[in-house]
C-alpha cells in the first residue's frame, strides 16, 4: 500500500498525528482510537499494520509492549505532491488574476 492510501483513512491519520509527538505503545494508540472513533483493539491493530506496510511507522518490542514510531521521511512524499499541486494552482490563479486586471 502506498503512503496516500495509508493516510486516506481518518483513524490512520489520527494515529500518525499521535505518533508525530513521539513513540506510543500499541495500547496507548488503541485507547486513543477507541476514545475518538470507537475502534476496538483488533481494528487498531489492522490500522497499524497498514501503516507499517506503507513504511509510515516502524515498531519494536519493549518487554510485553509493542512500541510504534513515525517515519516522517515517508510523509515527504505527500508534502512533495501537495507542493507541486499548490505551485500549479497558484500559477493558474496568478494568470487569471492578471487577465482580470487587464480587462479592467
Amino acid at each position: 500500500m502506498d503512503v496516500f492510501q495509508a493516510v486516506a483513512d481518518p483513524v490512520r491519520r489520527r494515529l500518525v498525528e499521535a505518533l508525530a509527538h513521539g513513540e506510543r505503545s500499541a495500547g496507548e494508540l488503541a485507547d486513543r482510537a477507541q476514545e475518538q472513533f470507537g475502534v476496538q483493539q483488533s481494528g487498531t491493530s489492522k490500522h497499524l499494520k497498514v501503516l507499517r506496510d506503507s513504511g509510515l511507522v516502524t515498531s519494536r518490542v519493549d518487554g510485553a509492549r509493542r512500541v510504534y514510531r513515525l517515519q516522517p521521511e515517508r510523509l515527504a512524499e505527500i508534502a512533495s505532491w501537495a507542493d507541486r499541486q499548490a505551485r500549479f494552482w497558484n500559477d493558474k490563479l496568478d494568470a487569471l488574476e492578471r487577465e482580470l486586471e487587464e480587462e479592467r
